[in-house]
């Protein structure tokens, strides 16, 4: 009766442990969609905050994977999908509320541009063997850049937002080689 008991203990750790870093990108998930409901009403600090915040559940939940060999294919797809909404969509939206919105089309343009090129390379990412190196910019580092931009918009002209965009768009989708540390 003990052996069965310890072996269901068992067994539950194990589909737990496997999911931890799934649950993780989950968390990064919900504050990206956190962010983009808080900047909705008009609360961009909010916003930019909590992406940020996704930023470091990202951060963690490869740690998580490699460090208890729970990596998988699902978990690799999962956080594109959610990495796009955190660091795509969420800091494309801040920057258009807070700037590029004053520019019409070409604003809504450039915002657009930067979420294809996330995507883009996120997708270029889960179906390339990772060897040690990113190619072109993570969305993760472009898409905090980007959102670091809503510190600066009293300071640098509303037209440097669209041209930050561009490039960090570039960027994503270049062959640039970048070793991951």
């Amino acid at each position: 009766m003990f052996m069965l008991e310890r072996e269901r203990i068992d067994s539950t750790f194990k589909k737990v442990k496997g999911q931890t870093a799934n649950f993780l990108t989950l968390i990064n998930l919900s504050l990206g969609a956190l962010a983009l409901l808080f900047m909705i009403n008009e609360d961009l600090k909010t916003g930019f905050i909590l992406i940020f915040l996704a930023g470091l559940f990202d951060r963690f939940d490869g740690m998580v994977a490699r460090k208890l060999n729970i990596e998988s294919e699902f978990g690799k797809q999962l956080d594109s999908l959610c990495d796009l909404i955190s660091f795509g969509i969420a800091p494309a939206f801040l920057i258009y509320q807070v700037v590029l919105h004053q520019f019409g089309v070409p604003g809504m343009i450039f915002t657009i541009i930067f979420i294809v090129c996330g995507a883009i390379r996120l997708a270029r990412f889960n179906i390339t063997e990772f060897t040690g190196s990113f190619v072109g910019v993570p969305i993760t580092v472009a898409g905090c850049l980007l959102a670091t931009g809503y510190l600066t918009v009293n300071l640098v002209p509303g037209f440097f937002y669209m041209f930050l965009s561009i490039v960090l768009s570039v960027l994503m989708i270049s062959t640039i080689s970048i070793e991951k540390r």
